[in-house]
């Protein structure tokens, strides 16, 4: 296990019956990242991941 899966086990535990929208999701990555400036690149990266899971092209490159 992941150290990082700690985290996710812990989100999945209290928050997994929770529904909530992308736009909900957008605005607490982006509180987190004007609380935490050197965690950008990063969010940015999962944000970008997320955001074209679904986008063929990418899946040639």
């Amino acid at each position: 296990m992941y150290y990082t899966d700690r985290g996710i086990e812990e989100l999945e535990k209290r928050r997994g019956e929770e529904e909530v929208t992308l736009e909900w999701v957008a605005a607490r990555l982006r509180e987190f990242v004007d609380d935490n400036p050197e965690f950008e690149t990063p969010i940015e990266r999962l944000a970008t991941w997320l955001a074209r899971l679904d986008d063929e092209s990418d899946e040639d490159e």
